[in-house]
């Protein structure tokens, strides 16, 4: 086992996660965040550290912890940038080149499981109208409204997407998801006419000598970044006056939902969210308990009267 530095082993563990594992963008710069963010507040107290990982030990780790949870962050901030570190050590363990893991003492905060935010089918349709039709960037915006709450896309997967994994004529998307593992979803009827729309009348007009194979581009004909996507929705969602937060997940999450409610299987919907575990799907179960709950304390005579 030989000596290496920590900046050099965090880069190696960034690189194993992109190579290795095939974390998407979004995980690798919130992992790349935490760690150097933990990273500083260790060569602060322990400047040895820099030149060898082997000697962080527990009394590196545990005064960091008490400053996130002395500061604003949230449970699940805080669980996620744990989660980050575990993992890191984890890879350095595997590979001999720490003796001993001091994340084993560390233990992930309960944070529990917060139901989602979905809108009624009412409002999804008042916010699948709101983009523009005479402009090339709201046949974009409004094809990928409709393919998000359409198939479940997650706002990555949409950005992402190029042309050849569209078919067009059958009605289906192919999608790599989380660690690259590929599922093919179906595209529905008004998703498909909002795609086709916008590939002959939007993306030829936003082509430019940059544009790539993606689907859905810039007004520079670039690749539409997550940020771009994420602004349009709320953007879209705040001149409707629609109840905040709304953002490309509440798409996914209103998609899960409506089919749930309407009586798909939970199974289907897992392989359309490319969910791993059917746990992680299950919560929609629990939304639609509570939207269930608020339709009854709304219409039901006695839903809000004491008890005599």
């Amino acid at each position: 086992m030989g000596i290496l530095a920590l900046p050099e082993a965090v880069e190696r563990f960034l690189g194993f996660l992109t190579l290795e594992k095939g974390a998407s963008e979004h995980t690798l710069s919130a992992y790349q965040s935490d760690l150097k963010q933990w990273e500083q507040s260790v060569l602060d107290r322990h400047p040895e550290a820099k030149r060898d990982v082997s000697v962080i030990g527990i009394e590196d780790i545990q005064p960091w912890l008490i400053s996130l949870h002395n500061s604003a962050y949230r449970p699940k901030s805080i669980a996620r940038k744990i989660a980050a570190l575990r993992s890191f050590f984890k890879y350095l363990a595997q590979r001999d080149e720490i003796q001993k893991n001091p994340m084993e003492e560390i233990h992930l905060p309960q944070t529990g499981r917060s139901l989602p935010d979905v809108l009624t089918p009412g409002e999804m349709e008042r916010l699948l109208q709101a983009p523009p039709r005479e402009l090339p960037q709201g046949l974009r915006d409004r094809a990928m409204l409709e393919l998000a709450y359409g198939s479940g896309l997650r706002v990555s997967e949409l950005c992402k997407l190029p042309l050849q994994a569209l078919d067009l004529e059958n009605s289906f998307v192919r999608v790599y998801g989380k660690g690259s593992k590929e599922r093919i979803v179906p595209i529905g009827r008004c998703a498909l006419a909002a795609l086709k729309e916008y590939l002959e009348h939007g993306r030829p007009v936003l082509v430019s000598r940059k544009t790539d194979s993606s689907v859905f581009l810039s007004r520079r004909g670039s690749a539409l970044s997550r940020k771009s996507f994420w602004s349009c929705v709320q953007n879209y969602a705040k001149s409707l006056g629609l109840r905040s937060p709304v953002n490309p997940h509440t798409l996914r999450h209103s998609f899960a939902t409506h089919l749930l409610e309407n009586g798909a299987d939970l199974r289907f919907i897992q392989e359309m969210l490319g969910h791993k575990d059917i746990s992680t799907t299950q919560i929609y179960t629990h939304v639609g308990t509570r939207r269930l709950r608020e339709q009854y304390e709304k219409f039901h005579p006695h839903s809000s009267r004491a008890a005599s």
